[in-house]
């Protein structure tokens, strides 16, 4: 899958990115109503709508995909 060199990908604050263990999730959000995610570790790359983007923040947000300990 190639990628388009539009897209300017970046990481979450959050992520402690480390050279032996990359795994974080890069999000592009600069092409307008799309938004890309990128896997550090494959590069594969999953693109959404904006909304759909929005709607799956707002779960997140709410607590939608908590995983139970």
């Amino acid at each position: 899958m190639s990628v388009n060199p539009d897209l300017e990908f970046r990481t979450s604050s959050t992520c402690k990115y480390n050279n032996n263990d990359p795994r974080c999730v890069e999000v592009a959000t600069n092409v307008p109503g799309r938004v890309t995610v990128r896997s550090s570790v494959s590069g594969r790359t999953v693109e959404f709508t904006a909304g759909e983007w929005n709607d799956f923040l707002s779960g997140a947000k709410l607590g939608e995909f908590d995983v139970a300990a």
